[in-house]
């Protein structure tokens, strides 16, 4: 097995660790996260230190994934590990129940979760998370750093921009555009294209303000 550490230590890392133990392809070593104290433990791994012990661990190592739910902070993350080792090998991780068409393009540092369906000529970005039992249908676009929250169903030919997130039971007819960097709140109806920049939701989701880039959206 490929020896990986995962980045950040909160619950959607606990749901990645789960994943990747399941595939028994790689062997966490262990996790970097800034905020919890060296030695403590999240998920049964050791957390490490912050993200300049890669210098000492990179000829040990793989690669890794980041494991942030935030959008914004986990670009945050990849761009900051990129500047310590350009070259680190970021994986894309599939759970084993996901049904992805053998036509989806899918980037580097993407998780694609349990009950996933992904159908066939999608591109999925680098650094997305495709949650639980959520649905991406054929010809979609999404962008890098784009989150579908669980049961999230997406229709086909819809293209979503970079670091958009897509909230929990929201569905999104056919052929809609919605910009980047934007929040559709939950159990929203898409049925209009959503600007960039903004927070909507509702049924059918229409625009409630607007957003700057990096604000907070989850708890």
């Amino acid at each position: 097995m490929k020896n990986i550490v995962i980045f950040g230590a909160g619950g959607h890392a606990k749901v990645i660790i789960d994943t990747i133990e399941k595939l028994k392809e790689y062997k966490i070593v262990g996790i970097i996260d800034s905020f919890k104290p060296v030695s403590s433990t999240v998920g049964g791994y050791k957390i490490l230190g912050d993200e300049t012990i890669l210098l000492s661990l990179k000829n040990e190592i793989f690669g890794g994934i980041v494991a942030i739910g935030d959008n914004w902070t986990r670009k945050q993350v990849v761009e900051k590990v990129k500047s310590i080792i350009p070259n680190f090998k970021f994986v894309t991780i599939f759970d084993p129940s996901a049904v992805v068409s053998k036509s989806v393009v899918i980037g580097d540092g993407t998780v694609v979760m349990a009950g996933v369906v992904v159908k066939c000529d999608t591109k999925i970005g680098e650094h997305c998370i495709i949650n639980t039992k959520s649905t991406v249908s054929h010809d979609c676009n999404l962008g890098d750093y784009v989150s579908c929250a669980p049961g999230a169903i997406i229709g086909g030919n819809v293209k979503i921009g970079d670091c958009t997130a897509i909230a929990l039971g929201t569905k999104i007819i056919q052929s809609i555009n919605i910009g980047e960097h934007t929040v559709v709140g939950a159990g929203s109806i898409v049925v209009k294209d959503i600007d960039s920049n903004v927070v909507a939701y509702g049924i059918p989701a229409k625009i409630v303000r607007s957003r700057e880039i990096g604000d907070k959206y989850l708890s």
